[in-house]
């Protein structure tokens, strides 16, 4: 359990720093390029998840919330790279990026360890972890930093989605023992 609690702190601090830090606009946010990759890379890593889930998991509910989520993410990714092309801007790589993909991609080896009743509960409170800190950093960080409308509205439609992936996520860790 603690390598899995590294691995969730890893992910906040990653967040965290898309405030804190980054070679962004003077009031030291991230800019729009920067926002919209890491808010594509974030539901990037949780499709990629949810199909390691799909692979593994045996269990109908957890393989449901997993289809879930790979639709779900993979609609706002769809939206979010048609607002950047008709924005024409270039999301840019930065260190939260890169960041939360290093620790998505120990996360996924740690799981792929796993199987039967351990897999299905380590994922679903990686999920449930994963969206407070997303969910957080869109809300605290993200919107807030954006500077375009358009893509502002877009991270205010994903966040009311993935709140609903964190109370679905939290049902099945509470029925799921």
């Amino acid at each position: 359990m603690l390598h899995t609690h590294s691995n969730i702190l890893g992910l906040a601090a990653a967040l965290a720093f898309a405030c804190a830090a980054g070679p962004a606009n003077a009031g030291g946010n991230p800019t729009d390029p920067q926002i919209a990759h890491i808010a594509y890379t974030a539901g990037a890593i949780d499709i990629e998840a949810a199909k390691q889930a799909l692979k593994i998991s045996k269990d109908a509910n957890v393989r449901a919330f997993a289809d879930d989520m790979v639709r779900d993410h993979q609609a706002v990714n769809d939206k979010a790279l048609a607002l950047v092309k008709k924005l024409n801007v270039t999301p840019e790589d930065n260190d939260t990026s890169k960041a939360l993909t290093k620790q998505a991609e120990a996360k996924r080896a740690e799981l792929s360890k796993l199987s039967g009743a351990a897999f299905d509960k380590a994922y679903v409170d990686n999920e449930v972890a994963y969206h407070k800190t997303v969910d957080n950093a869109l809300e605290t960080t993200l919107i807030p930093s954006s500077s375009n409308g358009e893509l502002k509205a877009l991270l205010q439609t994903g966040l009311k989605i993935f709140e609903g992936h964190l109370q679905h996520a939290e049902h099945l860790a509470s029925t799921s023992k």
